[in-house]
């Protein structure tokens, strides 16, 4: 039927309109109602009762409505527009285009439309379509700001910035000479800047710095016209004017790096590759920095840059100035700012003797060395805080702890001591020692969210999960834990927490806190809807286009490797050991019993079960109840209450029919968006390599070598890959024959292969590698794999592993070496997994007990793992339980 109402019935479809746009939706409820009494088939009111009631959370009617109201009036573009709104409110983007594209069709200017079109083509990155939906735009209403500037941003997003500068020009010849009035001129200084932001990356800096010259009276931001200014000025190597622009800049803010770099680089002082800096280079710079300091005196940056530069006696008077400084004022950050100077050959060893001299003449005399007048006793202790510190760095444990341990008796109420002497502990391999430091620091002060979440995490890392989430509960609204976590996206506690279920072989847990990492990322890519509208009114253009090219590269945030890499091995280790089902575990755990036996067994296991079911239904109606009846205390009545979660445990993860195909879908992500890290080529290998996916399983090994050819894990996967291909069936099928034909072919351009077997191969390996624990832990999986009676032999390439450091002087009284805990932990599960050998394995914990005395995996003699030893943290509540395995 036509889409033409009656006058009455015409107005009140105006009211449902007014009403859906004004979220009074019962009003216009009962304005549809009025409508359908007298035409249950008008289409475009069915249409928008259905979008009516779809913002009141009852979907499945408004798609049935919706859909009636197209069928009834397919010539309706009101009908086209809604069920798009429809589609977009659930983020289906694709239909949602398909009808705003159909609805253009009837209607073809439709402003509200075509608006609502280049959204989603923004959101959707279809860069031709957004560019001719602004065109049609603009077009129809040129005297809108919006849609010029909007026009510019689809040639910009089209990767066209001198079409957007032409555009840009041309609405600027549509002002008058006094543009803008006084309410307008932030707006204005925006696109000004942005236009010359334009001319600098369509390769004209010149014609953006004259253009910035021209504009400067109307740009408000004076910092960003000087920062662009300079930075303009250095790429046309005009470095005398922009060093002028760099120290003014200093003058404003002289604790900015950024402004000191660019000095640097108009002085040609830059560090230039890897080699560092010359000489005549560092002669210059103590000359500047010299000069900067006596400048700006209060500058802490000034101080701190030529650390990073300075070499010998220059350095070690720089650097003891520098920490003298922040530990007379009690600055606790100072091992973070210092901390990159590890990272330089020599300069650990200058610092340990300087802070060790501090220490030494602080407790003969009270005073810092070189100086008369005493220091507060603060300092001391700030002394103390620093070397356990560095000591925790350069992983001597016993000493650090010492330190700190001397700290805490002189200064007990300094919280931050318990919350390092816990960092320390966590580092030496006693997780659980580190939760009840962490803990007795968050006794001290009870307000303090920021203890509070480290002392999460401690009780995590130990896999105290339960206590974790009562402390968490603490800081969380009315004591909603998970839905309050999950809302403020606390990406930090899901991984810590996913990583304890999955160490204790919780995995629907563990899936469901990794998964829930990945939506959050989902959201912030939907997030960036609203700012498509929002950017072109407010006019922040810049940080709009900074925006868009961060979500466009959101998925290579580390959280979200770091959640994607683990669901993966959630997926892989399902597939490999499937979840037993109810009946099945019944089946072993009455397997062999008498007929009497088994008939009680069956009734206990079916009470336990019935009896589960009712509490569970029981407490998912007390949800209910409470959400209504928080429902009914919101006196707005519009916002819908939260859904209650019915799998709290993740076991309907678990039942996934394909866990591969699950794992695949979060594989192709990270290869789109970290394919530089070697991770995502060895999960890859690890998924395609199970699925029998031999050219996707080569290629993964292939990058793998073009990463790292002598990592451990890419040796491995390549002797298992041919090894693999070696033992396949004869070939059948063409297609089979032809993959076979590639491998061949492939294998012979392999450089590290050599034409050698699989065996010479990975004795050569063995052989260039032979001081390294874990490529000597590869090649013995590897010859395990190859060779399988040859597992003693395996076992005694691992056992035959010496730390470097012991070898040199028995580290194993200092308790340290050169060997990572983390590689030692992975090299005994390898025995107890890929060996089969529990015997050696015992002989591996009991030897690294002695090289990890802290350890609580190795159960070391000084851990807490060691019931009733005299070296466990005194804490006033000891928690702790030995750790299990």
């Amino acid at each position: 039927m036509g889409t033409s109402l009656p006058p009455k019935e015409a107005n009140l479809f105006k009211v449902i309109v007014k009403s859906y746009e004004t979220k009074q939706y019962k009003k216009g409820l009962k304005a549809s109602d009025n409508i359908l009494k007298k035409f249950p088939d008008h289409g475009e009111t069915l249409a928008m009762r259905g979008l009516t009631l779809n913002c009141m959370d009852r979907k499945a009617e408004a798609y049935e409505l919706v859909r009636r109201g197209v069928k009834n009036d397919l010539k309706s573009h009101v009908c086209w527009h809604v069920y798009g709104l429809l589609y977009r409110s659930d983020r289906e983007y694709r239909e949602a285009i398909k009808c705003y594209r159909n609805a253009l069709r009837i209607d073809p200017e439709n402003i509200q439309i075509l608006r609502d079109l280049s959204l989603l083509q923004a959101q959707m990155r279809d860069t031709a379509g957004f560019v001719e939906t602004r065109r049609q735009l603009l077009t129809i209403k040129p005297s809108h700001r919006a849609n010029w500037i909007g026009f510019a941003i689809a040639h910009h997003s089209n990767y066209d910035a001198a079409m957007a500068v032409q555009i840009l020009e041309a609405y600027e010849g549509t002002l008058e000479d006094d543009y803008p009035p006084d309410n307008e001129r932030y707006e204005h200084s925006e696109m000004l800047l942005y236009k010359v932001t334009l001319l600098e990356e369509s390769g004209a800096p010149e014609k953006a710095l004259a253009e910035l010259n021209s504009k400067e009276s109307k740009i408000v931001d004076k910092v960003g016209l000087k920062e662009l200014r300079a930075s303009l000025l250095v790429t046309l190597n005009r470095l005398g004017e922009a060093e002028e622009v760099y120290r003014y800049l200093l003058d404003m803010n002289p604790d900015n790096y950024g402004y000191y770099e660019g000095l640097q680089k108009c002085l040609g002082l830059s560090l230039q590759g890897t080699d560092g800096y010359s000489p005549e280079q560092v002669d210059k710079l103590v000359e500047l920095y010299t000069s900067l300091q006596t400048q700006y005196p209060k500058s802490s940056a000034a101080k701190r840059i030529p650390l990073d530069f300075l070499q010998g006696s220059q350095f070690v008077e720089a650097v003891k100035t520098y920490i003298e400084f922040f530990l007379s004022k009690g600055v606790p950050s100072l091992f973070s700012d210092i901390l990159p100077l590890y990272d330089q050959r020599g300069k650990a060893d200058v610092l340990e003797e300087t802070i060790l001299q501090i220490e030494t003449t602080l407790k003969e005399t009270g005073s810092l060395p070189g100086r008369s007048e005493r220091e507060p006793p603060p300092t001391l202790m700030w002394t103390l805080f620093l070397l356990a510190q560095h000591y925790d760095r350069r992983r001597l444990y016993q000493k650090a702890l010492e330190k700190i341990d001397e700290a805490i008796k002189h200064t007990p109420t300094a919280i931050d001591l318990y919350l390092v002497k816990g960092r320390i502990m966590k580092h030496a391999g006693d997780r659980v020692a580190a939760a009840a430091l962490a803990d007795e620091a968050r006794s001290m002060d009870l307000a303090d969210r920021f203890i509070n979440s480290e002392c999460v995490k401690r009780m995590l890392q130990a896999d105290q999960v339960d206590l974790a989430e009562k402390t968490a509960v603490l800081f969380t609204k009315d004591g909603d834990q998970h839905n309050n976590l999950f809302d403020m996206q606390c990406m930090w506690y899901e991984l810590a927490s996913g990583d304890s279920y999955w160490r204790k072989d919780m995995l629907g847990k563990a899936l469901k806190n990794y998964l829930a990492v990945e939506k959050h990322y989902t959201d912030m890519l939907e997030d960036q809807f609203d700012f498509h509208t929002y950017c072109l009114r407010k006019m922040t253009l810049r940080a709009y286009i900074r925006m868009l090219k961060f979500e466009d590269t959101l998925h290579s945030h580390r959280f979200f490797c770091r959640a994607a890499a683990a669901a993966i091995r959630c997926y892989l280790k399902l597939h490999d050991t499937p979840p037993k089902s109810s009946e099945r575990e019944e089946e072993i755990a009455i397997a062999g019993l008498p007929a009497n036996e088994r008939k009680l067994i069956r009734q206990k296991m079916r009470k336990a079960e019935a009896k589960a079911k009712k509490a569970a239904e029981e407490k998912a109606k007390e949800e209910e109840a409470l959400a209504l009846s928080n429902a009914k205390s919101n006196k707005k009545g519009s916002q819908v209450t939260k859904p209650v979660d019915d799998d709290p445990d993740g076991e309907k993860l678990l039942q996934a029919s394909d866990p591969l195909e699950q794992g695949i879908k979060y594989c192709k992500l990270l290869q789109e968006n970290s394919p530089g890290a070697l991770e995502t080529h060895l999960l890859a290998f690890e998924i395609y390599f199970r699925k029998k996916k031999i050219l996707l399983a080569f290629r993964a090994v292939k990058t793998q070598l073009k990463l790292d050819a002598s990592n451990p894990n890419v040796h491995r996967n390549l002797i298992a890959f041919f090894n693999m291909v070696d033992n396949l069936p004869a070939a059948e099928t063409a297609r089979e024959k032809l993959v076979r034909e590639v491998i061949a072919v492939e294998r012979e351009s392999l450089s590290i292969l050599s034409n050698q077997s699989l065996q010479e191969v990975n004795r050569a390996f063995l052989e260039a590698n032979k001081d390294s624990l874990l490529h000597r832990a590869a090649a013995a999986e590897v010859l395990a794999l190859l060779s399988p009676e040859s597992k003693a032999e395996a076992v005694k390439i691992i056992e035959d592993s010496v730390d470097p450091s012991v070898a040199a002087g028995g580290a194993v009284a200092a308790g340290v070496g050169e060997w990572l805990l983390k590689d030692c932990v992975a090299v005994h599960k390898v025995l107890l997994t890929s060996l089969e050998d529990e015997n050696a394995a015992s002989r591996w914990r009991v030897r690294m007990a002695d090289l990890f005395p802290y350890s609580t995996y190795f159960v070391g003699p000084k851990s807490s793992a060691v019931v009733g030893t005299a070296t466990q943290v005194p804490c006033s509540r000891q928690f702790w339980h030995p750790f299990e395995l």
